[in-house]
């Protein structure tokens, strides 16, 4: 090989980008190649475990806190484990005798401080359209409950009614007292079942209060604003603030007060 072929590859060799190929060492007959370095531990790791044990321990002491206040005890056991009504839908009820018949949602029970969204899950579930009816049964129980499920009535143009039905579907007479007959006026139309009862009282309250007057005054409005956005007439109000016991309204009275607004059979 020339001087001048002998330059010229060394020349090549140093305008490679990568220089000339190097074949890499050979181990020893029995040794084994070393092992590839490990990663460097990751601190993210742990901060994110800590994180999220602070997060969820954060979770179950808000929960703890809301749990020991009786009320949002109350309204949980009524929300998910034992609630206070009950339900049962009727697919063909009959009012007034006759072979004709319309679906209702048959609602019995002491309405709790739970009880509209227990209601509104119940109503869905039974597909009622509206003209369709609620029938009540019950003594009573949360006012402001009450009130929200008579506005979910009114909303839907369902009619309701006072009290249960039979295997046939037969109404038969029942009773809606205190705090139901708020959910009853709800209805777009309200049957009057005869021989069912209404019942109304002076509404009161257990929270520990400033003003006892005052509350009672605040209560007051608040029922007869709601009545009368039911088209109910304020004289109910009157009624009911004339004792604390139950006063069962005559048929008469209850028609008198526009509580009642389709009257079924003859007094």
């Amino acid at each position: 090989m020339s001087a001048d072929d002998s330059q010229n590859g060394e020349n090549r060799l140093r305008r490679s980008p990568t220089g000339p190929a190097v074949a890499p060492p050979r181990l020893p007959p029995g040794q084994a190649p070393a092992p590839p370095p490990r990663p460097p531990r990751r601190q993210w790791q742990f901060w994110t475990v800590a994180i999220f044990i602070l997060l969820v321990a954060g979770v179950c002491i808000r929960a703890y806190r809301d749990l020991s206040q009786p009320e949002a005890w109350h309204y949980w056991k009524d929300q998910y484990v034992s609630p206070s009504l009950t339900s049962q839908v009727i697919d063909t009820l009959h009012l007034d005798g006759s072979s004709r018949g319309r679906r209702a949602l048959f609602v019995s029970g002491t309405i709790g401080p739970a009880a509209a969204s227990w209601f509104r899950s119940r109503l869905d579930h039974a597909n009622l359209a509206p003209g369709d009816i609620v029938l009540l049964a019950s003594p009573g129980g949360d006012l402001n409950q009450a009130v929200i499920m008579g506005e979910i009535i009114r909303s839907r143009g369902l009619a309701t009614a006072v009290g249960g039905a039979d295997a046939s579907g037969r109404i038969k007479p029942g009773y809606c007292a205190s705090a139901c007959v708020l959910a009853y006026a709800g209805g777009k139309t309200r049957f009057g079942v005869l021989g069912s009862a209404l019942g109304v009282h002076r509404f009161v309250t257990t929270r520990p209060l400033g003003d006892p007057v005052a509350e009672a005054q605040r209560i007051s409005g608040a029922v007869l604003g709601y009545m009368t956005k039911m088209g109910v007439s304020s004289s109910i109000v009157e009624a009911m603030s004339e004792t604390r016991d139950i006063r069962w309204l005559s048929p008469k009275q209850a028609l008198a007060m526009n509580l009642v607004t389709e009257p079924l059979g003859k007094p």
